[in-house]
């Protein structure tokens, strides 16, 4: 039971840790020491620093999951859904006021050209959110709550895309104002 304990306690660690700092300019001996765990421990627990960042970001993944669940509750309107998940979203992403940014952006931008196993595994989660993102898109364009001037997936990619561009330009702003006016343009004018 301790060892699983220790791998935990890497685990959550590494999330913040990484996500704050980033992969690059986080060793493992910044982990550990984090962690509060023997170096050694690292190395019992994860093949490579690589392998802990793929189990970090499937951590992260897992997180955002949570936040888009509501993407998924039927008894809530398409534009219900959508509204109240970018509302979770910038509520997450005010939490640590903007210093984080979205771990998956900021591990595209670092890693996407250094580690083939981790541009897989962000290449997955946003086919997946856009997938999630789609599927409500869909179901308001049959309603007709939601424009279908542009398919279902163009849209959704789209608005993932956009919405990356809005996370780093909050961080680099320390300011909501970019997620509220994706919002704002998105789900107010794009998707009408």
């Amino acid at each position: 039971m301790a060892k699983a304990n220790v791998k935990e306690q890497i685990l959550t660690t590494s999330v913040q840790l990484l996500h704050s700092k980033g992969f690059n300019a986080t060793s493992v001996q910044d982990i550990t020491d984090a962690a509060g765990v023997p170096k050694g421990s690292f190395y019992n627990h994860f093949a490579s620093k690589e392998a802990l960042g793929l189990e970090v970001v499937q951590r992260y993944i897992d997180g955002v999951g949570q936040v888009a669940a509501v993407l998924e509750d039927r008894t809530l309107r398409p534009t219900q859904r959508l509204q109240q998940f970018y509302d979770r979203m910038i509520a997450s992403n005010t939490a640590n006021d903007y210093h984080f940014g979205c771990m998956l952006g900021n591990f595209s931008t670092e890693l996407s050209n250094q580690i083939p196993a981790m541009r897989t595994a962000m290449r997955d989660a946003f086919g997946g959110s856009t997938n999630l993102l789609a599927a409500v898109i869909a179901e308001g364009q049959q309603d007709g709550s939601i424009g279908a001037d542009a398919p279902a997936t163009d849209l959704a990619g789209f608005l993932n895309d956009a919405w990356q561009g809005a996370v780093v330009r909050a961080k680099a702003e320390q300011s909501r104002a970019p997620l509220e006016r994706f919002v704002r343009v998105a789900l107010g004018r794009l998707l009408r």
